[in-house]
């Protein structure tokens, strides 16, 4: 049975970040194979915690600091292999409150430990197996390089360019191009917001929405502003998951014709300026025809002695060795019949993925009521995966859950 904590923490834009630390709040420590420990917690002065946040890797009477003196640092996968041909944890560091952007940094779990990779310039980062298929990915986004793009902050934006990578025998690429599916609902979505007098009224506007001035109210300015923003994403979306033709379509579809020419090279500027540029290539996608789905390993049984049948020299053991939780968060309760929800135990069954991340949940028991918050905050659960023969493996297990608060 494991216990939950209300997730407090403010969001940089549309969707909050749960991370193991944030102003000297909380704290997390595990060991790999029992010889290398992580720590995640409080930055200490003279033994006194402070409001700022440190991470290191130690082994024997050593250490490595991976961060310190940081607004938030996040354990984001711990043990896994993300393609550089090792086991590896993985830190999210944001510096300063100001930062709008994190700093990814994988470290080797050898000894000694030591820095293998640093990405720059997404807001968030989370590796995961997204298809299940023995693949690990790196989501992004390109947050550092829009921030500010057209005056209009990460605050105002649905969300950033989404970009998807993958290591491939130590070289970093761009796999954004094989989860279309994952931009085209982005793109949906966004067109559902968008009425054809919103596009019109932009379209008739000059495209870069000088302030706003007694024959343009402030409330107009903000309207067509959003058409704006959200005509943006919808190109972007386009442009980053490898369309560029669809994209160029898009913006002349969407945007006023004097300005599509100058806005056109501005996303094509910042797009070369941002985390792509630090990419050494494109992932080629698998043929659909011939995709791997990976073995999913049952924790949710344990293997027990068969009297008469077993030997005595074989000691019964589960399949794998279970997966542990790094940082299980729910949001607050949206509603009363939320509050009531949240406070029941439920059973959930989980498929954790090699990554360490939630790939789908469960919820157990015939008839019994659905805490969907707390099947929506499962998306943003992290996980030590679980191993076995000492290699980290997709998983199933059944976790009892509660709130405490």
């Amino acid at each position: 049975m494991l216990f939950l904590f209300f997730a407090t923490s403010p969001t940089c834009h549309a969707q909050a970040r749960d991370v193991l630390c944030r102003q000297g709040s909380g704290e997390f420590d595990a060991a790999f194979h029992a010889s290398i420990r992580v720590h995640v917690g409080a930055s200490r002065n003279l033994e006194l915690a402070s409001r700022a946040c440190d991470a290191a890797l130690s082994w024997e009477d050593q250490s490595v600091i991976v961060a310190g003196s940081s607004f938030e640092l996040d354990l984001d996968a711990f043990g896994i292999d993300l393609g550089l041909g090792t086991s590896v944890a993985a830190f999210q560091v944001k510096k300063s409150k100001a930062d709008c952007c994190m700093e990814y940094k994988i470290y080797s779990l050898k000894t000694p430990p030591e820095l293998l990779q640093s990405i720059h310039g997404g807001d968030f980062f989370s590796a995961a197996d997204t298809d299940l298929d023995g693949r690990l990915e790196i989501w992004t986004d390109d947050a550092a390089a829009l921030d500010g793009f057209e005056n209009i902050k990460l605050s105002q934006m649905d969300f950033a360019p989404p970009v998807v990578l993958r290591f491939t025998r130590g070289r970093l690429l761009d796999a954004s191009a094989e989860f279309r599916p994952y931009f085209d609902q982005k793109i949906t979505d966004l067109r559902a917001k968008l009425t054809p007098q919103d596009l019109a009224d932009f379209k008739a506007s000059d495209g870069r929405l000088a302030p706003s001035t007694p024959a343009t109210p402030a409330d107009q300015a903000a309207r067509l502003l959003a058409v704006k923003t959200r005509t943006l994403e919808i190109v972007w979306s386009y442009l980053y998951s490898g369309r560029e033709k669809e994209a160029w379509r898009a913006l002349e579809e969407m945007w006023p014709k004097a300005d599509a020419e100058r806005i056109r090279g501005a996303l094509v500027n910042a797009r070369a300026h941002g985390i792509l540029s630090r990419v050494d290539g494109v992932s080629a996608p698998t043929s659909s025809g011939h995709q791997i789905r990976t073995k999913i390993f049952d924790a949710t049984v344990t293997v027990t002695a068969t009297p008469g049948l077993t030997p005595k020299d074989v000691k019964p053991k589960r399949e794998i060795v279970s997966p542990r939780a790094i940082l299980m968060e729910r949001d607050p309760p949206a509603d009363v019949y939320e509050a009531e929800m949240a406070r029941t135990e439920s059973m959930l069954k989980l498929v954790i993925d090699a990554a360490g991340k939630v790939r789908s949940v469960e919820v157990m028991g015939g008839g019994q009521s659905i805490d969907e918050g707390l099947v929506r905050s499962t998306a943003n659960w992290k996980f030590i995966p679980g191993f076995s023969e000492g290699e980290p493996v997709a998983s199933q297990i059944f976790l009892g859950v509660s709130l405490k608060q």
